[in-house]
């Protein structure tokens, strides 16, 4: 019994791990429960080992020149883009008169712009279109019923690009443009696999936007504007699906809606390049960020974010007729 004691006393002693995530993160939880933590064992006399979290794998291996492959079916393996200007010569009247049916009962309703019922006149209140307020039309494909007045005036706080989106279902009338400031896309393939993609090699895109001055499509037009973070990098698996994703990227890139100018959602600044409505994944071996792979559904949420702003597969016939 003696020797088993003093055995035990000369036994080296455990020390008890407590991990500690997002160290550098913007989450104060699991750090203050930490430190929490460890007071109390440090009064209990106990050994404290705080571990550091795990590396974010933001980055991939380091790529030589050599081994960057171009991608087949894919010309070349850099895209520019410069400011378009607005399709111009026809008046917002002619414009939405090719998507609309003129409705002479109109519902018993409200009009979803203005929320007037669309049996009275229109509520709009802001510069007044050349359009009668009392008129009505429905949209041919989705049949939503608005006032003429109300639609007019909508088009006319847009891009005026020769294209409508419904209000109401988001239904795409017409090639959608946006507002993305001038820059490169580039895209090529790197011999290392993604997490939960070890079956083929990885699409690199690289994005590059530099900063500049608004123009009139723009929220402050003539002020200048900031471009954070580029290049970005992002990922795609080199597989049938994820290059079906890269073409429609490459008709988003040019149609300018990949970015937008605006307020920053992570850091609030203002006037600045942000993505638009369709994520990318900028963690190449991991997905601690919740950026990164494995993600078994992300693909098919890009896709639909790409339909949502009227890009399908559709699209790429537009695009080489």
């Amino acid at each position: 019994l003696l020797l088993a004691l003093t055995l035990s006393l000369l036994a080296p002693c455990r020390v008890p791990t407590v991990p500690v995530k997002n160290l550098t993160g913007s989450s104060p939880v699991n750090p203050a429960l930490a430190g929490i933590t460890g007071i109390l064992m440090s009064a209990a006399g106990l050994p404290v080992c705080l571990t550091r979290p795990p590396k974010l794998g933001l980055d991939p291996p380091p790529v030589s020149k050599s081994e960057i492959q171009s991608i087949p079916g894919i010309s070349h393996t850099c895209r520019k883009t410069t400011k378009k200007q607005a399709k111009k010569g026809k008046t917002p009247e002619e414009v939405l008169k090719k998507y609309l049916q003129k409705v002479r009962h109109p519902p018993d309703e409200d009009c979803t712009i203005c929320m007037e019922r669309l049996s009275a006149p229109s509520g709009y209140k802001g510069p007044q279109p050349a359009v009668k307020p009392d008129l009505v039309g429905k949209l041919v494909k989705c049949g939503h019923v608005f006032h003429l007045h109300c639609l007019v005036a909508m088009y006319n706080n847009g891009n005026k690009d020769g294209s409508l989106q419904c209000p109401t279902c988001k239904t795409i009338y017409g090639v959608k443009t946006g507002t993305q400031p001038p820059g490169k896309m580039e895209y090529h393939i790197i011999p290392h696999a993604l997490p939960g993609h070890s079956d083929c090699k990885t699409i690199r895109i690289i994005y590059n936007i530099p900063p500049g001055v608004q123009g009139p499509e723009h929220p402050n037009p003539g002020k200048s504007f900031t471009a954070r973070g580029f290049p970005r990098h992002c990922y795609l698996p080199d597989s049938e699906k994820g290059r079906k994703v890269l073409k429609l990227l490459l008709v988003a890139w040019d149609r300018r809606l990949i970015f937008a100018i605006g307020t920053s959602s992570t850091t609030g600044e203002s006037d600045t390049v942000i993505w638009n409505e369709i994520h990318h994944k900028t963690e190449f071996g991991s997905n601690l960020t919740g950026h990164g792979y494995p993600d078994i559904n992300y693909l098919d949420n890009v896709l639909a974010e790409l339909a949502a702003q009227g890009i399908t597969e559709e699209s790429l016939v537009q695009e080489k007729d």
